[in-house]
């Protein structure tokens, strides 16, 4: 009698069981009629579902035909403690390598920025890598549905990643011939409208004053003095400093997009100090060797050293600075439209999100309970 030998594994996101056979086209017959019984080119074998009355129902189904070999199936500490392989850990096949080179190449020509790249060929590598054991040109929006149930919303993933995860699978595959994935029907989910976190004007002297660095000092002060994203400031060059016009000129920003945002004579003070300490050739603020951009992560602990000597206990990232320096504008009785063209947004509509978390109107408000006699 022929011996069908049973496993545990993961399979798509799901626990399945595996039988494996040698080739026999009776026993192939009869595993067609078994509910719910599918064959894995991924993983050579035919699968079911697991379910605590599987290897019941295979023995049942199996009688007379074949022998179950349960010695790898019947451990029930690892079926129990088995979980999903982690997506990082699973490695490029040959297939996803290539049409990962193909997708950044494609991105590059249509002058995508660098982070946008990898930025979408990191999410795209991990939607492909989930679906390893599948031609990439067989993957379905039933596979994208899939992948957001079990993997984006069972790991509580962000809605941002998730949005991120369906652009990328969007540009992708509208690129690719012979798809089987229709990208017209893919719908992105809806992300939370969080107000943007915003430091008081105390707070931000506390943080600018106590780097004791002046290189320090001068990078996160032009972030907050001009609203500057962080890779604005790191692709600075000592040429895009007027001095003269009291405007610094941002390059090639989001968007493709070269905009201006004023000077304060402080902060020009404040960078003359910091040249004639550091004297950088050609980036504004260099790294350690000379003609190298400072590097992001020097930046994120340049902030969180300068946190560190303050009583500020708030989550501060460095966009905090922009924002605040958007909503301090706004309370100052900066007209929008200025807000707007400073920081480079391309909609009035996101300008529009400070005047929620500006004090300035809020505070003249007189609550019914000061009227309270208790």
């Amino acid at each position: 009698m022929l011996i069908i030998i049973l496993d545990l594994k993961f399979h798509r996101g799901k626990k399945v069981i595996t039988l494996q056979f040698p080739y026999n086209k009776d026993l192939i017959a009869r595993t067609c009629l078994l509910a719910g019984a599918a064959w894995s080119r991924g993983l050579r074998a035919w699968y079911v579902a697991y379910a605590q009355d599987s290897f019941q129902r295979l023995k049942e189904h199996f009688k007379s035909f074949a022998t179950l070999d349960e010695k790898l199936f019947l451990e029930s500490e690892r079926i129990e403690k088995m979980k999903p392989p982690s997506v990082k850990e699973i490695a490029l096949t040959p297939e996803i390598s290539k049409a990962l080179e193909k997708f950044a190449r494609y991105m590059r020509t249509k002058r995508y920025s660098d982070n946008t790249i990898k930025t979408y060929c990191d999410a795209v590598s991990t939607f492909l890598k989930y679906y390893s054991q599948k031609k990439i040109a067989e993957i379905t929006n039933e596979d994208l549905i899939e992948f957001n149930d079990n993997y984006i919303l069972a790991n509580n993933y962000s809605a941002a990643f998730q949005n991120q995860v369906v652009n990328a699978v969007k540009l992708l595959f509208r690129e690719m011939n012979g798809s089987a994935m229709d990208v017209t029907v893919i719908f992105r989910p809806k992300v939370p409208k969080l107000l943007p976190n915003v430091l008081s004007k105390e707070e931000i002297q506390q943080l600018l004053s106590s780097p004791r660095n002046i290189k320090h000092k001068a990078m996160l002060a032009l972030i907050y003095s001009c609203g500057l994203r962080r890779s604005e400031l790191l692709d600075l060059k000592l040429t895009d400093i007027d001095s003269h016009r009291k405007i610094v000129l941002i390059r090639n920003a989001k968007g493709k997009k070269d905009r201006i945002a004023p000077l304060s004579e402080k902060i020009l003070l404040l960078l003359r100090e910091y040249y004639k300490a550091y004297k950088p050739e050609r980036w504004l603020f260099e790294g350690q060797e000379k003609g190298e951009t400072y590097s992001e992560k020097s930046l994120t602990n340049v902030l969180k050293q300068a946190l560190a000597r303050t009583n500020i206990k708030k989550p501060v990232s460095l966009h905090w600075l922009r924002h605040s320096y958007a909503t301090h504008l706004l309370e100052n009785g900066t007209d929008l439209r200025y807000i707007q063209e400073i920081l480079g947004h391309k909609s009035s509509k996101t300008t529009e999100i400070y005047t929620h978390v500006s004090t300035k109107s809020i505070q003249q408000i007189r609550s019914p309970f000061d009227e309270l006699e208790i």
